[in-house]
């Protein structure tokens, strides 16, 4: 008996030690693989910002401002007074629904969280790359979106649903690159951009005492995940109607808070503007390490706030129910405007003029917690938790909406029942994994999927940019006319058949 008890116990505590082993194999094998993975996805981000996207951005920009003769200078006072007027269609949304939607992922974590990371990494010059890339960007998202409505679908009920995708078909009836984009569009914004989103969420509380690293992401993704799913299971339609409420109100107490901050620290703003430009053309540091360089950093923070050229904001746009494709045009291009020009300026006069100084361990939320701290005390610590949730949580359900249309695209038409509550469980999983994820991977995946999405729509918005441009055209001569534009296919001599134009 007692032969058997002795046995019994050292089997039981060579079990116990191999089981401790056990564990800690397996977690240094998940930790090699996490570094591997995070390696590789680092590595395509470098390549892509470093060599292809910055010269495609840009020079895609530069093409249409020129060939637009700066239209984003030359309509601005016309696209604000165009997002006023009433949708032409009850089934469809009004410009201003389909402004708030495109706004709503615009306007997410990158406005926050990213302009720290962008600062903290490439320096303050990386301020003036994310103004340049929003500027010349803002004419690439006028070809697009007036491209989205030129070529949108009508649905069963009336309205109209396109995108990228549909203009791909419709114009280059190159079927499997529209299938590509679409995959894309739903690894970017339901994946990638959502990830990001729901981490930066989880991230905030790490400025609270309460906050444990093993309970606190965690329960905020559950939290997190249930109020999505509610939102999410209630349809597109249940999707405009949050953002057209939530979008304006956040981002005027936003900024109104980052006014008083920056204000109040006036003494500090020459020496911002000077830290702004003479960084963003210290080349002897940008060259010397390119990869984490300001024009880097500028760029990819600046392309994942404002999504310009990368052909996320014409799904919304062809949602719009709208008398001219340009119309929507304009009301993109003034969304690219308030993204990166107002909110994103916002965030970095708070960093910079708060007197924190950024650095490396500072980057993402805890740089934007201390510097509103500094200035408002806790309130300011609250304060910038509650405004991201409110810029991420609405981030989540307008890139719900995009990932939404590009299934539409995949299955031909609307989703099944059973497809699309199976698609909508996926997107709730994944907010809930993208709380305890690490924050380097969630970002260079987002980059990663965003910058393939861009090679993909930037190339075909060139190739079809003279469309959208004679299309531009049209609206001026209207205008002049003294009229109310009314598009018609034929009189900018277009011979594909068109669902709202011919």
């Amino acid at each position: 008996m007692l032969l058997s008890y002795t046995y019994g116990k050292f089997l039981w505590t060579r079990f116990c030690y191999y089981d401790i082993i056990g564990r800690k194999f397996y977690k240094k094998k998940k930790e090699r693989l996490i570094i591997m993975l995070t390696d590789l996805i680092n590595g395509l981000s470098d390549l892509l910002y470093s060599y292809i996207l910055i010269v495609l951005l840009l020079g895609t920009g530069i093409y249409f401002t020129l060939r637009t003769r700066f239209v984003q200078f030359r309509l601005f006072i016309e696209s604000i007074r165009v997002v006023s007027q009433p949708g032409d269609d009850e089934n469809g949304l009004s410009s201003f629904q389909a402004l708030m939607v495109s706004t709503a992922s615009r306007v997410g974590t990158g406005n926050i969280a990213g302009i720290s990371t962008a600062i903290c990494l490439g320096g303050p010059g990386a301020v003036f790359w994310m103004w340049l890339t929003a500027i010349l960007g803002s004419a690439s998202a006028f070809i697009e979106s007036t491209l989205a409505q030129i070529y949108k679908r009508r649905a069963e009920d009336g309205s109209s649903y396109g995108g990228p995708a549909y203009y791909i078909q419709a114009a280059l009836k190159k079927h499997w690159i529209g299938v590509l984009f679409a995959l894309f569009l739903i690894l970017t914004y339901m994946g990638g951009f959502n990830l990001v989103a729901s981490f930066n969420i989880a991230d905030s509380f790490r400025a609270y005492s309460f906050f444990d690293e093993a309970s606190t992401p965690l329960l905020v993704g559950v939290i997190l995940a249930l109020i999505f799913a509610l939102c999410i299971f209630g349809g597109s339609k249940q999707i405009s109607k949050i953002t057209e409420v939530l979008v304006p109100f956040m981002g005027i107490f936003y900024l109104a808070v980052a006014l008083f901050v920056t204000v109040t620290h006036y003494t500090l703003i020459p020496g911002m503007f000077s830290d702004i430009f003479s960084n963003a053309f210290d080349f002897r540091a940008i060259f010397g390490g390119f990869t984490g360089s300001c024009v880097m950093n500028g760029i990819k923070r600046g392309l994942f706030s404002n999504e310009a050229g990368v052909g996320s904001a014409p799904n919304a746009a062809a949602s719009a129910a709208v008398s001219h494709p340009v119309k929507q045009g304009l009301v993109q291009m003034l969304s690219v405007f308030i993204d990166t020009i107002l909110i994103c300026s916002a965030t970095a006069c708070l960093l910079l003029c708060s007197g924190v100084a950024p650095s490396e361990e500072l980057k993402g939320m805890p740089w934007v917690q201390a510097a509103a701290s500094q200035s408002l005390g806790s309130f300011g610590t609250i304060f910038i938790t509650v405004a991201l949730c409110l810029f991420a949580f609405t981030t989540l359900i307008g890139n719900f909406y995009y990932a939404e249309m590009g299934l539409k695209y995949l299955c031909g038409k609307t989703p099944g029942k059973v497809l699309l509550n199976l698609f909508r469980v996926i997107a709730v999983l994944i907010v809930l994994a993208g709380s305890v994820m690490e924050f380097g991977l969630v970002w260079s995946t987002a980059d990663v999927l965003m910058g393939f999405m861009a090679l993909i729509n930037l190339p075909v918005i060139l190739l079809l940019g003279g469309t959208a441009i004679r299309c531009m055209k049209d609206y001026m001569r209207q205008k002049k006319e003294g009229k109310d534009p009314v598009f018609k296919a034929a009189d900018i001599g277009m011979k594909e058949k068109t669902d709202f134009w011919n």
